[in-house]
């Protein structure tokens, strides 16, 4: 019998970012497998994984906007989470084992007294259970495995960690805005016993990465909604319209230059370019040149001339 030949499903031209709230229980793979089977992107990856156990804000890139992806990792995070005192989990989350049990439970004023030594550039061990890589592994391979896994500690930059209530003897919950690196059960976890008691986190979700907020959340269950509710084809172009955002939202931290058409045609092709103009800067770190609001390239200036680094085409 005559093998049938497997249709490949065309692939898409979208450029642009997705802010996906991932839903709490899948991984952010699963999350991204689904929206890849939606969308049939060309080009698709994501910002900042969220475990299976944490829901909120996951950025996903399509296309050109995957040059982009760096300057949103980079970003400052906002977590709200919540912390169960007397108990310590080798994974420092309802997911793992206890290690370590206590019967003092802390109360507000005890909390917010020690809150201020968590906050700025402190000294962090990552939980054992973490994507760090020790000696070519990742250290929760290692954990899983049974070995003792030692981390060493690393500075971290905490902007701000603020309780936000205490339903009830036992629990409390925190928003902390952090930096890139920051584990926020390790958090949980020194709280704890900064405080004489343990802790691990119960509930976790992801408010802001870099410049996507709440206010660019997309509903998991309304995108699949409205998915089923378009035809192939011209549907795919409603989707990009309703749910994704131009790539140029990414870059909103970074300098923009203007610049000629002429100059944005030599951009392309890689060619430095000079500024001109009275306000032209001389010197900077990374910024993105434009044409009629359309990112041409980021790139660096340097003696008043802008060389790109990553060209878009868009």
């Amino acid at each position: 019998m005559a093998r049938q030949k497997q249709v490949k499903r065309k692939k898409n031209a979208i450029n642009g970012w997705l802010v996906l709230d991932k839903p709490y229980g899948i991984t952010s793979n699963e999350a991204l497998g689904r929206i890849k089977r939606i969308f049939s992107p060309q080009k698709v990856g994501h910002a900042g994984t969220l475990d299976p156990r944490a829901s909120g804000l996951l950025p996903v890139a399509f296309g050109e906007a995957t040059k982009t992806v760096p300057f949103v990792m980079d970003g400052r995070k906002v977590y709200r989470f919540e912390v169960t005192w007397g108990t310590e989990t080798n994974t420092d989350d309802t997911e793992g084992e206890v290690i370590a049990t206590s019967d003092v439970r802390p109360d507000a004023p005890a909390i917010s007294e020690v809150l201020g030594e968590f906050v700025g550039t402190i000294l962090q061990v990552p939980p054992k259970f973490s994507a760090i890589k020790v000696a070519g592994e990742r250290a929760y391979d290692l954990a899983r495995d049974g070995e003792d896994v030692e981390l060493e500690a690393r500075p971290i930059d905490v902007h701000r960690l603020d309780l936000v209530e205490c339903p009830d003897v036992n629990r409390a919950v925190f928003e902390a805005e952090c930096g890139k690196g920051t584990y926020v059960r390790a958090l949980a976890r020194d709280l704890g016993r900064r405080l004489g008691t343990c802790g691990h986190v119960t509930e976790l979700r992801r408010l802001l990465v870099g410049p996507f907020g709440e206010e660019d959340l997309v509903a998991f269950d309304e995108l699949l909604e409205a998915a089923e509710e378009q035809d192939e084809g011209e549907g795919i172009d409603a989707l990009v319209e309703e749910f994704v955002l131009p790539v140029r939202e990414a870059m909103d931290a970074l300098l923009e230059i203007p610049v000629s058409l002429d100059d944005a045609a030599k951009i392309r092709k890689g060619m430095a370019v000079l500024l001109r103009g009275r306000e032209a800067p001389l010197n900077t770190g990374v910024a993105f040149a434009s044409h009629a609001n359309v990112p041409v390239a980021i790139g660096s200036i340097d003696k008043g001339r802008f060389q790109p680094t990553r060209v878009f085409h868009l």
